[in-house]
């Protein structure tokens, strides 16, 4: 199988000298030591996940205590959420990003839209289970109603081409064609198909609609379930673009620069092994790498570390 990762596994990896250099950048000896912020970043971002997690381990059994609890005392900010989050594994971090999103005063819908309506049934399935054991809680019942249900979508690459024709026609006749709009039955369907078919189902749809379907989602839904619905159509249409645009909206010059979107995307890139092919796309669509976009709005060891993950186009 195909990959296009950015990252690979450093060749002559050694995980107890790498537990050693870290231990050591965090607690130098002599009085004036501070924390060495390069070596964190040399090592972390030039091993694979696989190699993280043995170092982990590895780490615990020589120095008695996680790798990840001493690196959150001694790094802060940016730097220390992208280091933290390329330490987890897949499943862990967007446990992690569903639990955050969902503590706190209100719930950041945002998060979750991404994360549920872009993952894999046994993705999905992960994520429960890391969820369960690290937090205790169950997934299901913490997620917000718009949500809850995801993970039994059908899946496969076989397209029905007359089921297609069939579901174009019930979606128009649940939203553009009529008075009002039958979420239920966008619900059934968006919610339900794989990929591969809702793909053909919207070809089918433009024909009767003369406009797309994210278009008639605009015009017949609001809240989350009008950005959730959103989001599963632009993924099939390609979730490379769609994910690149997300890039771009947070890595915007001359606004905030939103760190934690912008980690959670490439870091979830990174895991999924496609990341070359969404700095592709972006640069065909903004005509300018990633790289060179995060070059411009981010500074110090977080820019470096961000950027050896990213890598050159």
């Amino acid at each position: 199988m195909a990959t296009y990762g950015t990252v690979t596994s450093a060749p002559d990896f050694n995980a107890a000298v790498d537990a050693a250099a870290l231990h050591s950048a965090m607690y130098p000896k002599g009085a004036h030591g501070g924390t060495d912020e390069r070596t964190i970043t040399g090592i972390i971002g030039f091993r694979s996940n696989a190699q993280l997690q043995e170092l982990k381990e590895k780490y615990k059994s020589v120095y008695g205590k996680g790798l990840d609890e001493d690196l959150r005392s001694h790094l802060i900010g940016a730097l220390q959420n992208l280091v933290l989050a390329l330490l987890d594994t897949k499943a862990m971090y967007d446990a992690s990003c569903f639990r955050k999103a969902m503590k706190g005063l209100g719930t950041d819908e945002d998060v979750l839209i991404e994360i549920l309506c872009t993952r894999t049934n046994q993705e999905i399935q992960d994520i429960s289970e890391a969820f369960k054991f690290t937090f205790g809680r169950d997934l299901e019942k913490d997620a917000t109603d718009d949500m809850r249900g995801q993970g039994s979508r059908e899946e496969g690459s076989g397209v029905d081409q007359e089921r297609a024709v069939r579901e174009a026609k019930e979606l128009y006749d649940a939203g553009e064609g009529r008075l009002g709009t039958d979420e239920a039955k966008f619900t059934e369907i968006i919610g339900t198909r794989s990929f591969a078919q809702l793909r053909a189902t919207f070809e089918e749809y433009n024909k009767i609609a003369h406009r797309d379907i994210i278009s008639s989602i605009e015009r017949e839904m609001s809240g989350d379930l009008k950005q959730a619905f959103k989001t599963i159509a632009q993924c099939v249409g390609s979730s490379h673009t769609y994910f690149a645009k997300r890039l771009h909206q947070k890595l915007k010059r001359g606004l905030v620069t939103h760190d934690e979107a912008v980690i959670r995307i490439i870091v979830r890139s990174h895991f999924e092994n496609d990341l070359s092919q969404i700095k592709e796309k972006f640069l065909e669509l903004y005509h300018k790498p990633l790289i060179k976009v995060i070059e411009g709005v981010t500074s110090g060891e977080y820019r470096k570390l961000l950027m050896a993950v990213v890598g050159p186009n």
